[in-house]
């Protein structure tokens, strides 16, 4: 509900700094900072890398000053996400030079595409490393300690990190990330993800399982089962029947009814009738789900690989509606594609309103080397167009947000404590099965993060809920 123009699941994420309790080795002799930028699969792998590196006796910093290895997860899904990842590594270099023993990595989307600018022309790092490639980290930093560059950037139809446990990094205890599967094989034009990432393959369901009980025994009260396009999960496993996403969705939620269940992210194509009546079967799987229009064109769709047209997404919304009334949707948009008129832009304005997204990512066409969109089709639309089309979206989407949270004043909802407010250290702050940030006084309750407690809306902001508890 804020004015995102990048597309990313957590603005406020952004080039966050890792330090986690769990991997400060008592008397580790050599140290790692990370810094993770982009969506949520790249904070997951940090917290896989975190791992592998625990197990080489690699403590955490939260001071890149005093670190012995400096790694940057990075995103290639913008352009200004590259510059921002290639500053920082400008500022690493100033320190490397007082400190020759230090080195610097470069993990995930941008490391294929940019290795030989990192490692060759520019000399600004030690260390490439794709996202199929975490498990060669030890070997490549031995390599780059010996004076040799270590790259590994081979994608894998196989790798899942499944038998790896993740490190929690900077956990709030209550909310946790468990990737289920990788790559993707839709082959959206604008999109690089296939390239960087791979092609889409599903890990066991059985270690998916025994990673979310794991987590709930240890007190987490949230799982978000992410990938490119979870909808898309399938597991087979020898004789074994397949496992779908709605079966896996399900036997998550049947974990307890305690532990409640996101997912992301969803292609509209492929989120089924089974995952909806899942979905509506169990209180504790929450009623949100993050469904990408990206344009409301259905001349523009075909350009962009979407595979569905306008009048099928607005179809699979009202779907969503009849069978959870209750379900919020959040959205991905892109302003100023390639040939845009201002009929299609104002096909998107439209479809926005049809669909009443409590919330958008939202962000003007940048076009990306490699991609289906930059072979086929030229970058025509001026960038003070897009600009002026990406704010009217934002326009929208902003008084969406506000009518949202107006039609909630009143209500009740049950909402999980995740943390004290960031604003008063008096108040609580949740979230509600609509993915809803809701404020609360503590008061004289006797409560802790991981509580669920029902609360009744008596004000609101465009971005948050404000109410009591009841």
């Amino acid at each position: 509900m804020l004015e995102l123009t990048e597309k990313v699941i957590d603005e406020s994420r952004q080039g966050e700094a890792f330090a986690p309790s769990a991997v400060e080795a008592v008397g580790a002799k050599r140290h790692f900072y990370i810094e993770s930028y982009g969506c949520q699969m790249n904070f997951s792998d940090s917290e896989i890398v975190a791992s592998i590196l625990a197990e080489e006796g690699f403590g955490a910093t939260r001071n890149w000053e005093e670190a012995d290895l400096i790694l940057l997860n990075t995103c290639s899904i913008r352009e200004k996400a590259e510059q921002t990842v290639r500053k920082r590594l400008t500022e690493f270099r100033k320190l490397k030079r007082r400190r020759p023993s230090m080195l610097v990595g470069v993990l995930g989307c941008m490391a294929e595409r940019l290795k030989a600018k990192f490692i060759e022309e520019e000399k600004l790092v030690d260390l490439v490393v794709g996202p199929d490639a975490y498990r060669t980290l030890p070997q490549l930093i031995s390599d780059a300690d010996a004076g040799q560059k270590g790259v590994n950037v081979l994608l894998s139809r196989e790798e899942t990190y499944a038998d790896i446990a993740p490190v929690r990094l900077n956990s709030n205890g209550i909310t946790a990330f468990v990737s289920i599967m990788r790559g993707c094989n839709n082959m959206c034009s604008f999109c690089v993800v296939p390239f960087t990432r791979g092609r889409e393959r599903s890990r066991d369901h059985v270690s998916i399982l025994a990673e979310c009980r794991s987590l709930f025994e240890g007190g987490y009260r949230e799982v978000t089962l992410l990938g490119q396009n979870v909808d898309s999960y399938h597991y087979v496993a020898d004789d074994a029947a397949p496992v779908t996403f709605a079966a896996l969705l399900e036997q998550v939620a049947l974990i307890s009814p305690g532990l409640r269940v996101r997912f992301s992210t969803s292609h509209p194509k492929d989120i089924t009738d089974d995952v909806l009546h899942t979905m509506a079967k169990y209180e504790n799987i929450c009623k949100y789900i993050h469904l990408p229009l990206q344009s409301g064109s259905t001349r523009v769709l075909q350009l962009m690989n979407r595979t569905y047209t306008r009048e099928w997404y607005a179809a699979k919304v009202a779907r969503i509606k009849e069978l959870m009334p209750d379900c919020a949707l959040s959205s991905d948009v892109i302003a100023g594609f390639c040939t845009e008129t201002e009929e299609d832009h104002q096909d998107t304005l439209s479809m926005m309103e049809f669909a009443r997204y409590e919330m958008s990512y939202m962000f003007f066409y940048s076009e990306r080397p490699g991609t289906l969109a930059q072979r086929r089709y030229t970058d025509d639309i001026l960038e003070d167009v897009k600009k002026r089309r990406l704010a009217e979206i934002v326009a929208v989407q902003n008084r969406l947000s506000l009518e949202s949270n107006q039609r909630d004043l009143g209500a009740t909802f049950k909402v999980l404590i995740e943390a004290t407010s960031k604003r008063s250290e008096s108040d609580w702050m949740g979230r509600s099965s609509q993915n809803k940030v809701i404020v609360f006084p503590k008061g004289a309750h006797d409560l802790k993060p991981g509580d669920y407690v029902n609360v009744r809306v008596q004000e609101c902001t465009q971005a948050t809920l404000l109410g009591t508890i009841v």
